[in-house]
């Protein structure tokens, strides 16, 4: 099949929405970027169906990305998450088999973070929940974050890593965006913390996605794995972390390329490689590339290409098959 067929079909787990008012918000908040040298990119709902549409989309579940809701206020990201996922859960109940969607959480607050849960799944019936690699500093594995981490884990609930900007202040960027080369590195500690924490082995039911093909964990797996040999880490380091690591799933958003891929698919199993566009901060013309590269990458046999664009997706969320 390909990107101009009639009939959509792939699923889309690596989706952002931009509400107007969510930006609105921000600027109050006196933030006018996503993050630093990254303006918003215009969205609106129209546009983005007639994307899917074009792109042969099926479905797409939708998220908020950076920068979050928690801007040092608890109380006002507890109102934002709920005006967002209700937000969200208008948008699946309009294109109830085009969308699905990941709620936001009022984090760092985690017992407000496991309210919004409930809500969030149990009232409005959203498909998954979406988090940030590290909220102010406290990144996932943080132990603050546990009982979340246990309440995910009950659930079994889909649940969609995505990176933020790291919270260094002296740390140099020689006049870069986070976005270049800072994301996949985030992803990277907070996955370290997530293994290294414990997080992973006591919650064998967590079904995480990492964005952008796990950002570097690929190639530092064997890195990973040497906390062993240190004196320091070696009652930390997990007795099977490579184990832990085939565990999460990993989409291909922004990853579409012979120098990611292979990495990848030497790590992870491809019923754990899913397909994500990144839109709309990926422009719908380097969507095109994209799904085409993948379509003409050599590394999987038909079958896996139809497992990452589709079948792997529908597993987590069986709700978009009909």
């Amino acid at each position: 099949m390909s990107s101009t067929e009639l009939i959509p079909y792939r699923i889309d787990v690596h989706h952002h929405v931009i509400p107007p008012f969510y930006v609105e918000v921000l600027r109050q908040e006196g933030i006018t970027e996503a993050v630093p040298g990254v303006s918003f990119p215009s969205w609106n709902i129209d546009d983005m169906i007639t994307m899917l549409d074009q792109q042969g989309i099926a479905a797409a579940i939708v998220s908020i990305s950076e920068p979050g809701i928690y801007f040092g206020e608890k109380v006002k990201a507890q109102a934002m998450a709920h005006r967002v996922n209700t937000f969200l859960a208008e948008l699946v109940q309009s294109h109830h088999t085009r969308l699905g969607a990941f709620a936001i959480l009022p984090l760092p607050d985690t017992d407000a973070a496991l309210k919004e849960i409930e809500y969030a799944l149990d009232t409005l019936k959203l498909d998954g929940i979406g988090l940030l690699t590290n909220y102010r500093g406290t990144y996932l594995g943080s132990p603050v974050f546990d009982p979340l981490f246990a309440e995910l884990n009950r659930r079994r609930i889909p649940v969609f890593i995505h990176p933020s900007t790291p919270p260094s202040k002296d740390q140099p960027h020689f006049g870069l965006p986070a976005p270049l080369y800072e994301f996949p590195f985030d992803t990277t500690r907070a996955v370290a913390n997530l293994l290294y924490s414990g997080t992973m082995e006591r919650y064998p039911m967590l079904r995480l996605i990492l964005s952008h093909a796990g950002g570097t964990v690929p190639f530092l797996a064997k890195r990973l794995m040497t906390g062993a040999m240190l004196a320091k880490l070696s009652d930390r380091t997990p007795e099977h972390l490579l184990a832990l690591l085939k565990r999460f799933y990993y989409d291909v958003a922004m990853s579409i390329s012979p120098y990611s891929l292979p990495s990848l698919q030497a790590l992870a199993d491809p019923s754990h490689i899913l397909y994500g566009s990144d839109y709309p901060f990926v422009p719908v013309d380097a969507i095109a590339r994209d799904i085409k590269e993948l379509r003409n990458y050599d590394g999987f046999d038909r079958q896996e290409i139809h497992l990452v664009e589709r079948e792997n997706a529908l597993l987590l969320f069986p709700r978009l098959r009909s």
